[in-house]
């Protein structure tokens, strides 16, 4: 799906993640800044992409400010910076998700 605009979900208070999803040209790239990172920014940087394949997200940069949250708040945090960035505010994949 195409991005049609920035967008951001989340903050960045402890046990939480704050995702930015911003359109570029150059396929998906994603950032991550994790108070966790040497322990767990694999398997972050793993669900991200993840996430981003089962929404169909493409050419986007996803940036992660990540402050310890969970992986369901941080897949959480992605749909819903995906939904914004596409504008899609009704009708969601339920199912899907």
């Amino acid at each position: 799906m195409k991005i049609k605009t920035k967008a951001i979900a989340g903050t960045v208070e402890s046990s939480d993640a704050q995702v930015m999803i911003i359109p570029n040209t150059n396929g998906l790239e994603i950032k991550l800044d994790s108070a966790v990172y040497e322990q767990y920014g694999t398997h972050i940087i793993a669900l991200a992409k993840q996430t981003a394949t089962m929404l169909g997200l493409e050419n986007a940069t996803l940036q992660i400010i990540d402050k310890g949250a969970l992986d369901c708040t941080i897949k959480a945090r992605i749909e819903t910076a995906f939904y914004r960035a596409t504008k899609q505010f009704t009708q969601f994949p339920w199912e899907v998700l």
